[in-house]
């Protein structure tokens, strides 16, 4: 490449390694015994889905693959190609093999932006080994590829590279004289390569273009903190608000909550809540938190969740995230029984198994003559015309009489319920024996 395509091209593809030796990170793909040594070591390349972050390596490991088996390679973006364009290349790829016996590798990036009929597409052409299809995606394919395609290819997890990978990638940035900074003789400071790694997130390609960016603000021969913040300016945090990060981000809230961690619980509050998420889905999920995490343990913290929901709706961001941080805390702190959620979910069972249940004539109200007649709230018992406020009397339809669903754990109010449960329970059976002994 001469000096101006040089000057042109990103430094992050500049540094984009050409073989699996040159590839850092992702350790458990790469090395002796690992998937893609082995790929490359009995020469024999399969359909491959590369899921992960961005930055992680995915469309580089596609090259590495693709340039080391020498089979002709088309690049396609899910997000500019249609099925046009698919099909077009498809025919070619099958007549290339009918010529020379070779596959055609076919490289879409962001794979899970093609809809079903478009990804259906590939599936003949996988079958017979005219294409090896190779995919790129942020999102877990298991929802966004279709089952037929998925199950002919071999999906590779790449992870977010860690701190001291994205270090080794800078530093050969700034030492490599032909592709990289090495001729402008630079220096960096171990505060400024702190900053770097910290805000590029696990994302070597946010590293180097910042590294880039900060060589060419710096003032001196060394880059400083201030020069990389200067090239930072304000970093938006990845998120989308549909995709796997969105439910990875709520899950780790929920989870946190329910294992009574108040500071994880507003860390990843807070990383919501900056990455732009909606504030009132926040809140319904705490509200939900409340009622199955914590239930009867501390009815309050169902109240505290509402109101955290109707402050937000008054005062709008940011002042109403505060509510929602105050109601983290308060859940997370909080006593916890899942009691009552597991007591509705067999209860429901229950329903379904036998839905036709009938409600017992006692209990149904005689609202005509003809219902008394024929039995309607004959035996009632009103149990405040009772000593305690309570009767004997069965409640349960016939099929379903003794069932038990709730049993109180021994955490916060349900401490109490369990003893005003038992109370009534022995209330009953007193009730009982007196009745029998008349």
């Amino acid at each position: 490449m001469d000096n101006q395509g040089q000057k042109h091209t990103p430094l992050a593809e500049r540094m984009r390694p050409k073989t699996l030796d040159r590839f850092y990170g992702q350790d458990h793909l790469i090395g002796k015994r690992k998937i893609l040594t082995k790929l490359v070591e009995s020469n024999h390349l399969v359909s491959l889905i590369f899921w992960g972050p961005p930055g992680s390596g995915k469309t580089t490991l596609g090259y590495i693959l693709a340039d080391y088996f020498n089979f002709p390679c088309l690049f396609f973006s899910a997000v500019l190609s249609g099925i046009k364009e698919v099909k077009e290349v498809m025919v070619k790829a099958e007549d290339h093999k009918k010529l020379y016996h070779q596959p055609t590798i076919i490289f879409i990036d962001e794979i899970h932006r093609f809809n079903k009929a478009q990804q259906g597409a590939f599936l003949p052409y996988v079958e017979k080994g005219d294409i090896i299809l190779f995919g790129s995606t942020t999102e877990n394919p298991s929802f966004e590829v279709i089952g037929p395609l998925l199950s002919r290819m071999k999906v590779l997890g790449l992870y977010h590279l860690s701190e001291e990978t994205l270090i080794r990638i800078v530093k050969e940035a700034l030492r490599d004289e032909k592709k990289g900074l090495g001729k402008l003789q630079l220096q960096l400071e171990d505060s400024a390569l702190t900053r770097i790694v910290e805000y590029s997130s696990g994302d070597a390609r946010r590293a180097l273009n910042t590294l880039e960016i900060a060589s060419s603000v710096t003032k001196g021969t060394k880059i400083t903190r201030k020069d990389v913040e200067e090239a930072l300016q304000k970093k938006v945090p990845l998120y989308d608000k549909k995709g796997e990060q969105h439910f990875n981000l709520i899950s780790a809230l929920h989870k946190s909550l329910r294992n009574s961690d108040v500071d994880a619980s507003l860390y990843w509050l807070a990383r919501m809540l900056v990455a732009g998420e909606d504030p009132l889905y926040i809140a319904r999920r705490l509200v939900r938190f409340a009622s199955e995490d914590i239930g009867l343990a501390d009815p309050q913290a169902l109240a505290i969740s509402l109101q955290a929901k109707e402050s937000y709706d008054f005062l709008g961001s940011p002042e109403g995230e505060l509510a929602l941080a105050e109601a983290a805390i308060y859940l997370a702190s909080a006593p916890k029984s899942n009691r009552s959620y597991q007591a509705f979910l067999k209860v429901k069972e229950d329903v379904k198994n036998k839905p036709e249940e009938p409600v017992p004539l006692h209990l149904r109200n005689p609202e005509t003559p003809l219902m008394r007649d024929v039995g309607y709230g004959k035996g009632y018992h009103y149990a405040h015309d009772f000593a305690h406020s309570t009767t004997d009397m069965e409640t349960f339809p016939p099929g379903m009489k003794g069932k038990k669903y709730y049993t109180p754990g021994s955490l916060g109010l349900e401490k109490e319920i369990k003893k005003r449960m038992d109370w009534w329970e022995e209330q009953k059976k007193k009730i009982k024996k007196e009745s029998e002994k008349e």
